[in-house]
């Protein structure tokens, strides 16, 4: 059967492409040519229909992800779908289910049927926590364990995956080699590395990643190939481990492409302000342009409680630069498992660096936008600025709160308010 790439490849369209053309305001040739050239990606797995697909790459308003799932300390399915849906409301384009607490498949299952965007996950998860309860220790997972799992969640409709076929006795080597302040503070990154170590042998996902294709191919499901060895830190940021994974994630994504499977790229990370540009420049370089998947990146360490602030920094920056896609960090990174108002306030602190991004790329949706709310700002127009914000009732809320004497003005300014003084009334 055909993927989407395929199809593109023959220069024909479908109704998700004409549905994402729309969406993007773009010709629906171009786009065509996009995915055919593995510049852009829809993730929609065939078995299941999206109410809200998304294009993710070049060309496209920048998107976000937003990140949901249970811990072994927090199991609550229902609190789960709550913050799914939350994401959802606030603007996330995508989640992903990072569950690893509690009846996985269960949990995976109740969210694909709940969610109305794209769904992605990480199967390394499921399948080292399946080994943990059938063989004592993930340590004893099989090939045929982790490709079960791969099978079986796109049978069930998961759109995209996160695959950690980076992790290779080779960069795990570099990684000996040039040894870091956080070494590797990816989870599915540290699960991978610890089976290779363990068992000598090396990472199924690299070694058979022929097997990886062929079940995305069935399902069109979009790869995402993850940065396992991403800094964690803003000390190790840039350094020859994260380079040497990029090279190869690059060599992988080509490969994909040329199999007619969707890809992108994820990477770091704690970067410094002064060093997003070069991650970025170097992934378009070595990736092919396969859109580039960044979480955060955090621009500094020391934003405890507040890292959705110092990731919407980094964010905001790398979009600039040509960042596709957003993962979000909440106010709980670092801390805990987030709860909704984490969730919200992560949504909204992403959906912000988005728009930046959006602006700085020159969108002309973006730009539009806020031309309405200075239009409605410069008029006073107090219910259209509320309406246009990120969070309607928080604006609502702070509004209501202080009533000005003067009606058209804010307490702020009151008589002096500069657009009613430039207004002469």
């Amino acid at each position: 059967m055909k993927t989407l790439v395929d199809i593109a490849r023959t220069g024909k369209s479908t109704s998700l492409i004409g549905k994402i053309a729309k969406k993007e305001n773009i010709d629906k040739k171009l786009l065509i040519k996009l995915i055919s050239e593995g510049k852009v990606v829809i993730p929609a797995n065939r078995k299941r229909s999206i109410k809200s697909p998304c294009g993710i790459g070049k060309m496209m308003r920048v998107k976000i992800n937003a990140n949901i799932g249970t811990s072994s300390d927090n199991i609550d399915l229902r609190g789960e779908i709550k913050k799914l849906k939350t994401a959802i409301f606030f603007g996330a384009d995508t989640v992903m289910d990072l569950s690893v607490g509690g009846n996985i498949r269960k949990i995976q299952n109740s969210i694909l049927a709940h969610s109305s965007v794209p769904i992605g996950t990480v199967p390394i998860y499921e399948a080292s926590i399946n080994a943990q309860k059938k063989y004592g220790s993930f340590l004893r997972m099989s090939k045929n364990d982790i490709f079960d799992v791969l099978k079986t969640q796109a049978e069930n409709g998961v759109d995209f995956f996160t695959i950690h076929c980076g992790i290779t006795k080779k960069t795990l080597n570099c990684l000996d080699n040039y040894p870091r302040l956080m070494g590797i503070v990816s989870r599915g990154g540290a699960m991978t590395a610890r089976w290779i170590r363990k068992n000598k042998k090396e990472n199924p996902l690299f070694e058979y990643f022929d097997n990886v294709l062929k079940i995305a191919r069935e399902y069109d499901i979009t790869l995402s190939l993850g940065d396992g060895l991403r800094p964690g830190t803003i000390l190790d940021a840039t350094d020859r481990p994260q380079i040497a994974e990029l090279k190869l994630l690059g060599m992988l994504a080509e490969k994909a492409q040329k199999n007619g499977v969707q890809v992108m790229i994820e990477g770091p990370g704690h970067v410094p302000i002064n060093q997003i540009k070069r991650n970025i420049t170097l992934q378009k370089k070595y990736c092919y342009g396969a859109p580039f998947y960044v979480l955060g990146p955090l621009v500094t360490d020391i934003g405890l409680g507040y890292d959705h602030i110092s990731a919407a920094i980094g964010s905001g920056i790398a979009a600039a630069y040509g960042a596709d896609y957003l993962c979000f960090v909440t106010p709980a990174e670092h801390l805990k498992l987030p709860d909704i108002e984490d969730i919200k306030q992560g949504v909204i602190a992403s959906k912000i660096a988005a728009h930046s991004g959006d602006l700085a790329r020159g969108s002309t949706q973006a730009w539009a936008k806020d031309k309405m709310m200075s239009i409605a700002r410069k008029k006073r127009k107090w219910q259209k600025q509320i309406a246009m914000s990120f969070d309607p009732e928080k604006a609502r809320m702070g509004r209501a709160s202080s009533i000005p004497k003067v009606k058209d003005a804010c307490t702020m300014c009151g008589d002096f308010c500069s657009m009613k003084l430039m207004d002469g009334k």
